[in-house]
């Protein structure tokens, strides 16, 4: 079966020669350019932890709703926490889409300027080790994301640290998603509809089951199979807009898989790499031209975060 993305490795990167580096970077940004997702294997994050967080993951999942809905925090618009069923909708539908999950985000000190911006992580009682192991595999997600913005960044003939102090303690979350099993005949093909990712770049370990697709620039829906130890890392609409369009945020969705494979459940776990609510999205110069004119008002991360959450109803 032909591949419908672009594959990595960013082992050339982190630890190849100056040949290497060059080709991967050469590789990422086009994959980017030119479907907006790849696939990248020797990332760095281990597969036992990704493996211990799905099973904790699965351990929540499985409790009763009247547990669960403990963890769901008023006030926190879903960043930390349980967020039941149907809640979040793709911006442009009313319908929520099929799933719950339950979010992580950045941990910092006491008396540490961000420590108000920054809710605290919401440890479960019935499955302790799952917030515990989900710090964990945070940090494992940044370092990797980091990585890949440094070939992102030496692509775009930035520095190759442009991002590293926008993203250093950055508003990035980790989200477990559980897609339930189908037990009914649904409305609706689509468990997740066609939706772009907000952030600046997404990193995906392999979900439970198939499901994932992508809008290609013919407007055909491509299936995603990611391989044995690949994660899929996708374009957000943050770096698109940084980039004024050069970088493409691509469409993507989760469609209901085929009837016989109904009776199971789907689990998956992205790492949604954000910077400081502070950083400035303007357009980068250099990406500004006659053939691309400028796309984009200026806006924060932290004022373009408040207005999608609230378009996909997680915030009022």
């Amino acid at each position: 079966m032909s591949r419908a993305i672009p594959l990595v490795d960013l082992q050339k990167y982190t630890a190849g020669s100056d040949a290497e580096k060059k080709a991967f970077v050469s590789e990422l940004g086009h994959a980017f350019q030119e479907f907006g997702f790849v696939g990248v294997i020797n990332h760095g994050i281990p597969k036992e932890l990704v493996s211990r967080y799905y099973a904790e993951a699965k351990a929540f999942f499985s409790l009763p709703t009247e547990i669960k809905s403990k963890y769901e925090v008023k006030g926190l618009a879903g960043q930390r926490g349980y967020t039941s069923f149907g809640k979040e909708h793709a911006k442009q539908s009313n319908v929520g889409d099929l799933k719950e999950f339950f979010q992580l985000g950045q941990v910092v000190p006491e008396g540490h300027p961000l420590k108000t911006e920054y809710p605290d992580n919401i440890t479960v009682a019935e499955v302790p080790a799952f917030t515990r192991t989900g710090v964990e595999l945070y940090k494992a997600f940044e370092a990797s994301g980091g990585e890949l913005l440094h070939a992102i960044a030496v692509y775009l003939g930035l520095d190759e640290g442009y991002f590293d102090e926008k993203i250093h303690e950055g508003n990035s979350i980790l989200r477990a998603i559980h897609y339930p099993p189908i037990t009914s005949e649904p409305k609706t093909a689509i468990r997740a509809e066609q939706h772009e990712d907000i952030n600046l770049i997404t990193l995906l370990v392999g979900a439970s089951a198939g499901g994932l697709q992508i809008l290609d620039l013919k407007n055909q829906w491509l299936d995603i199979v990611p391989g044995e130890d690949e994660i899929v890392v996708n374009v957000g609409d943050m770096l698109q807009r940084l980039t004024n369009n050069y970088l493409k945020s691509t469409t993507h969705r989760v469609v209901n898989p085929p009837r016989e494979e109904w009776h199971r459940p789907r689990l998956s776990i992205p790492f949604f790499l954000h910077p400081k609510s502070e950083m400035d999205l303007s357009c980068l110069p250099e990406t500004v031209t006659a053939e691309r004119p400028l796309a984009y008002e200026p806006i924060t991360a932290g004022e373009y975060l408040n207005e999608r959450l609230r378009e996909i109803g997680l915030k009022k």
